[in-house]
């Protein structure tokens, strides 16, 4: 993922982060999607063999509908994204992170002719080396963004952790705070959760230290204090 950021404001005034997708993420997904249309595509001409002109005809039609229209029906689907794009974890938005719009999936994707020029994408691959946002032409035109989805940090489940004796008195100060974080678990990010943990190191014996076990043993404090022991 790149490290580069870029901000956007939702029309209610939210900031968001986004992070653009570079051109090796998102070759990787042209890869897999061109691969797609061109399983179809040859499944497609063996029937048409023994069809007849029909086939054929029916063959050419379906070319057109893939090449065209192939990005625009999954980028208006509720994951925002071709197979291709999911695969890779990117998905295509608006400029304001916004799910992206009938016209601006159109746009972006009817202007791929002018991205490939002079050939083999050239213009594209210049366009997001150069660009921040990592933007092509049928970007720029369309106001759209291809951005890394946003990864879900798995969740502490309460229920799970051992409950663990203190290695001294705490004070009911203490006790509190320690209890607190134990609620505030299932809302924080793991790596927000490890950064607290640490704080409250001392109540299990782990002071200086940090990393998953040790918040796993500082939650178990947490669980023992609330009267939940083994």
């Amino acid at each position: 993922m790149l490290d580069s950021v870029v901000a956007a404001e939702t029309p209610e005034g939210i900031y968001l982060e986004l992070r653009p997708a570079g051109l090796s993420a998102r070759f990787y997904a042209f890869l897999f999607d061109w691969l797609i249309r061109l399983a179809v595509l040859y499944a497609a001409s063996m029937v048409a063999r023994f069809t007849g002109g029909l086939g054929v005809a029916i063959w050419i039609v379906l070319f057109f509908l893939l090449e065209w229209f192939y990005p625009v029906i999954f980028e208006l689907g509720r994951s925002g994204a071709t197979p291709g794009k999911s695969a890779c974890g990117l998905k295509v938005v608006m400029d304001s992170g916004l799910p992206i719009t009938p016209a601006a999936s159109l746009i972006r994707n009817l202007l791929r002719f002018a991205d490939f020029l002079p050939f083999g994408y050239g213009f594209a691959i210049v366009s997001m080396l150069i660009r921040s946002d990592s933007k092509r032409l049928g970007d720029i035109a369309a106001s759209t963004l291809v951005v890394h989805q946003p990864r879900l940090a798995p969740r502490v489940v309460l229920d799970s952790v051992t409950p663990l004796a203190p290695v001294r008195p705490l004070a009911p100060r203490d006790q509190a705070a320690v209890i607190a974080l134990a609620a505030r678990a299932p809302t924080l990010t793991v790596e927000r959760l490890d950064e607290l943990a640490a704080l409250a190191a001392s109540v299990s014996g782990d002071a200086g230290r940090a990393g998953p076990e040790v918040t796993r043993r500082v939650l178990g404090v947490a669980q023992w204090l609330m009267g939940r022991r083994p």
